[in-house]
C-alpha cells in the first residue's frame, strides 16, 4: 500500500484490516485463564471476520488501562473507545459476545 507523504499535511493510511483490538497485558498475566481468553477471542474474531468477508483485526497488547478488574481481562477497540466503554472478559465463554461488540461498525 503506497502512502503519499505531503510536506504540509500529515499522511493518512488505511490498512486492509479492521481497527486493532486492544488487550491489557497486565490483566492477561493476572487472570488465571488469561491465555484461554486471548485464544478464544482470537478464534472468534477470525470466525467473525471470515463471516463478514474481511480479515480479522490484530490483537495488540497494551499497558494498563487503569480499570484493573479482579479475575478478568480488559479489552477495547476503536468502536468501544468512541462510546467510552471497555469490555471485561471473565472467561473464554464470553469471547463470542465480546468479538461482536469489539468489531461493531456503528459508533
Amino acid at each position: 500500500m503506497p502512502v503519499m507523504v505531503n510536506s504540509v499535511l500529515p499522511a493518512t493510511a488505511r490498512p486492509h484490516r479492521p481497527a486493532p483490538i486492544l488487550i491489557c497485558r497486565k490483566c492477561l498475566k493476572r487472570a488465571a485463564n488469561g491465555r484461554a481468553i486471548k485464544r478464544a477471542l482470537k478464534a472468534e474474531l477470525k470466525a467473525l471476520g471470515r463471516a463478514r468477508g474481511v480479515k480479522r483485526p490484530r490483537i495488540v497488547m497494551t499497558g494498563c488501562f487503569g480499570i484493573c478488574p479482579k479475575r478478568a481481562v480488559t479489552a477495547a477497540s476503536g468502536a468501544t473507545l468512541a462510546r467510552g466503554e471497555f469490555l471485561l472478559l471473565a472467561d473464554d465463554d464470553q469471547a463470542t459476545a465480546a468479538a461482536a461488540r469489539l468489531m461493531a461498525r456503528d459508533i
